[in-house]
């Protein structure tokens, strides 16, 4: 097992993910620059948070042309382990590795705090150790979060079990009060139907440290691991 860490110019959360799946996790872990094609091997691709080229046009549109992922979309399309997180999931949703689309958060504003979100689903490689209807503490840190999807395509990730995590209050409710950015059906995240790519809003890496006083996101970074050496 290899994990990959893509950087964009403007990622920001690249080193956060590489300090918790190295120094926390203890994994072999790498960075992938944008401009080159080679993966070196790595078997877990992970696109970090950020504003990737600067979020121009919309989140995600530039960065899904890097020619990195040409080798990301064809390490997904051959199976293989793709992880997005914020900047992330807009570039996985722009590349039409995943469904849906991240639209600009109904207040118009970035925000930045913590918030809950619980796993709609055990049956999946990042999800499979959260424990059931516990509601996590993750922060969130965007302007375009709110996921959206036509009433089809909603119905299918309903339908295909490939909804990740709704977000929720502090009890585990998932209501429209705890609805940060206007989600439709309060997703924070998905995977695809293959279930080898996933994409969440919320930074599991910022919440994944004791020092932070917050080990929650540790739930999810468990579950690649135990699923995957399984």
């Amino acid at each position: 097992m290899k994990f990959g860490v893509v950087v964009f110019p403007g990622s920001n959360c690249d080193e956060d993910m590489v300090y918790v799946l190295k120094n926390i996790l203890k994994q072999e872990t790498v960075k992938l620059w944008h401009k080159n094609t080679d993966l070196e091997g790595c078997t877990h691709i992970i696109l970090p948070g950020g504003f990737s080229y600067g979020d121009y046009l919309r989140s995600g549109a530039i960065a899904r042309f890097s020619p990195i992922m040409e080798s990301v979309i064809k390490h997904a399309n051959n199976g293989g382990f793709l992880f997005g997180v914020c900047n992330g999931f807009q570039i996985l949703c722009e590349s039409g590795l995943l469904p849906g689309a991240l639209l600009h958060n109904n207040t118009r504003k970035f925000i930045c705090k913590n918030v809950y979100i619980k796993a709609a689903t055990s049956n999946s490689l990042i999800t499979s150790q959260v424990p059931a209807n516990k509601a996590l503490k993750i922060p969130i840190a965007h302007g375009e979060g709110k996921y959206f999807a036509d009433a089809d395509t909603i119905k299918k990730l309903i339908a295909n079990d490939q909804i990740l995590f709704r977000y929720c209050d502090e009890n585990g409710n998932v209501t429209d009060e705890a609805n940060p950015n206007g989600a439709t059906d309060n997703i924070a995240g998905v995977c695809n139907a293959q279930r080898n790519v996933f994409g969440m809003m919320p930074h599991p890496e910022r919440a994944a440290d004791k020092e932070l006083s917050n080990e929650d996101g540790r739930f999810l970074f468990e579950s690649i691991l135990e699923k995957t050496l399984a």
